[in-house]
């Protein structure tokens, strides 16, 4: 009887312990599960640092199946292999995502914009536009959206619509988008000029010179247009404005201005513009056009002195060149022979070399191109100065 009466109160104390001992192990392999999570995690992230994908999507696919609530994760996911060029992959992912019941509005657009890089790579450009041009309707994430619609009209050369877009993004996000707009405009220009359309091409010169009175690009356009007509004085005037715009353009602009130069019987105005430019310029392309006025006005002797002097101040693979090239028929014998090989040496050196590199991502190219085959940025594409190059 007294047995009993001890026995029945510590019934519930037992419960009680043995309810918190259960807990406490729990809480335990809870927390051994999340620091396995989080580890995992972090591995995750190493690999992807250490640009080892196929190692990052393996620990990534393993978190998504543990946990199927984490969106974060599964982004990650797809952002990985849409990067590895599996896009299909990528696709199904994100349209899982976008159709998940429950999800917030702010997670739903975020796999949307995912869903239309995705369509991008695919190359399905009508369903990303018409992603992007809902989420822009909708208001959400309006600025990415707007970005990757102007992306798609570039890729397209819907020119029209992408200044359009370009504005509405100005107005949106209030940064200046003039520079790239009159690049629009200057594609315009040059697209109406090749199909004879003069007056349009004229017209949306003056629209990129409205938007960025300083566009290098619209005075040399200009410039093309005037000599094409057979305007060489009016021409050397824009090509001169060119370069004032951007003195780094100087090797484009400087052969079609010398050439105005010269239709136009102006060869006093070219040698003071050029020796102007020798203090303000340090590539070689002036010394070289200087080098070819000297020789076509006081003969051979005059231009290799004012070439070998040049040479001295800012040494040049290119000026090399020439300078071998204009002494060539003095040598004689095996110093020909040696001069033979140094000009082939140079020649395959030149050929070897990057001329132009972009300022934003540093694609290397031996032509110019307004927009960086790269990054798409534009007008970062600048020649390389150095002695191998300019």
């Amino acid at each position: 009887m007294n047995f009993l009466y001890v026995l029945v109160p510590l019934v519930p104390a037992a419960f009680v312990l043995g309810w918190w001992a259960s807990r406490q192990a729990g809480a335990r392999r809870s927390g051994a599960e999340v620091s396995e999570l989080s580890s995992d995690y972090f591995r995750g992230l190493n690999y992807l640092l250490n640009e080892e994908q196929d190692k990052a999507i393996e620990v990534f696919l393993k978190l998504a199946e543990y946990n199927r609530d984490t969106v974060e994760t599964h982004l990650a996911l797809g952002n990985l292999f849409r990067r590895r060029g599996e896009v299909d992959r990528a696709i199904r992912l994100h349209q899982h995502l976008v159709s998940r019941p429950g999800l917030t509005d702010a997670m739903k657009t975020v796999a949307l914009l995912e869903l239309g890089e995705d369509y991008m790579r695919a190359g399905l450009l009508d369903r990303a536009e018409a992603l992007f041009s809902d989420l822009v309707a909708m208001d959400a994430h309006a600025p990415s959206a707007l970005r990757h619609l102007i992306a798609i009209y570039q890729h397209e050369r819907d020119w029209h619509k992408a200044i359009e877009h370009a504005r509405r993004l100005e107005v949106m996000t209030g940064e200046d988008e003039a520079p790239m707009i009159a690049q629009f405009y200057c594609e315009l220009a040059d697209r109406s000029r090749q199909h004879g359309a003069r007056a349009e091409a004229r017209d949306y010169l003056r629209q990129a010179f409205e938007c960025q009175p300083g566009c290098v690009r619209a005075f040399m356009l200009t410039g093309r247009m005037l000599s094409e007509d057979g305007q060489h004085a009016e021409a050397v005037t824009a090509y001169e404005a060119a370069i004032k715009a951007d003195i780094a353009f100087t090797p484009d602009i400087l052969p079609p201005l010398l050439n105005s130069y010269a239709r136009s019987q102006q060869m006093e105005r070219a040698e003071h513009f050029l020796h102007d430019m020798l203090g303000r310029y340090h590539g070689v392309s002036p010394v070289l056009a200087l080098t070819h006025l000297y020789r076509q006005r006081d003969g051979e002797r005059a231009a290799v002195d004012f070439l070998t002097a040049q040479l001295r101040q800012r040494p040049s693979v290119r000026g090399l060149m020439a300078l071998i090239d204009a002494t060539m028929d003095k040598i004689e014998g095996e110093a020909r022979e040696n001069f033979l090989i140094l000009r082939d040496l140079t020649r395959k050196l030149l050929e070897g070399q990057a001329m132009y590199r972009c300022s934003r991502c540093g694609f290397g190219a031996k032509a110019h191109h307004w927009q960086c085959p790269s990054c798409k940025s534009w007008s970062t594409i600048r020649p390389i100065h150095g002695v191998a190059s300019e």
